[in-house]
C-alpha cells in the first residue's frame, strides 16, 4: 500500500519581493507557470520565521532564476532593502498554501542590481518565459499592484548614470 507523502507545511506570511534590475532600468520579469501570463518580479516567502530576509533574498532569486547573490558577477552588496513594505490580502487561489484563518501577508520589497548581460536560468516548476524591460514597461506588465508599484519606485533607488 503506498504512504501518503508528509503533509508540506504552511507557508509563512511574511516574504520578500525583489526587483532585480540593471543600472540602466531594465527590469527583470518572470512568468508563472501555475498562472500562464502572470509576470511578477522575484518572490518567496520566508523558510522559518527567524529566517533573515537577505537570505530569503538570496535564496528566492538563485531557485527562480539562477542568480547567485554574491557570486563572481552579482556582489552580496547589490542587494538593498528599499525599507518599503506592502500588507495585502492573499489571492483566494493561493490561500491554501497557509494556515487556516491566514488570509494577509506581509511583503518587503528588496532591489538587486545585476550587469545587463546576467544569465537567467529558470526552475521549469515555477516559471515558463523570462524578459527584460524598462521599468515603466516592466510595472505594466505585473499582474500584481504591490509589483507593479515597487517598480515604479525604482528610480528613487538606483542613482542616474555619470555623463561623461
Amino acid at each position: 500500500m503506498p504512504i501518503d507523502p508528509p503533509p508540506r507545511p504552511y507557508k509563512i506570511p511574511e516574504s520578500v519581493l525583489v526587483v532585480v534590475h540593471t543600472v540602466q532600468l531594465q527590469v527583470l520579469l518572470i512568468e508563472r507557470a501555475d498562472k500562464p501570463g502572470y509576470w511578477q518580479s522575484v518572490t518567496g516567502s520566508k523558510e522559518t520565521p527567524d529566517e533573515p530576509l537577505a537570505l530569503t533574498c538570496v535564496r528566492e532569486v538563485a531557485e527562480e532564476t539562477g542568480i547567485a547573490v554574491g557570486g563572481a558577477g552579482v556582489p552580496a552588496s547589490a542587494l538593498c532593502d528599499w525599507g518599503l513594505r506592502n500588507v495585502y490580502e492573499i489571492y483566494p487561489v493561493w490561500r491554501h498554501r497557509y494556515a487556516p484563518g491566514v488570509t494577509h501577508n506581509t511583503e518587503h520589497v528588496f532591489g538587486l542590481t545585476v550587469p545587463p548581460d546576467t544569465p537567467v536560468r529558470l526552475n521549469p516548476r515555477e516559471h515558463l518565459r523570462f524578459g527584460w524591460w524598462p521599468w515603466r514597461e516592466a510595472a505594466d506588465r505585473c499582474f500584481s499592484p504591490s509589483n507593479a508599484e515597487a517598480i515604479l519606485q525604482l528610480p528613487r533607488f538606483v542613482p542616474a548614470p555619470v555623463v561623461r
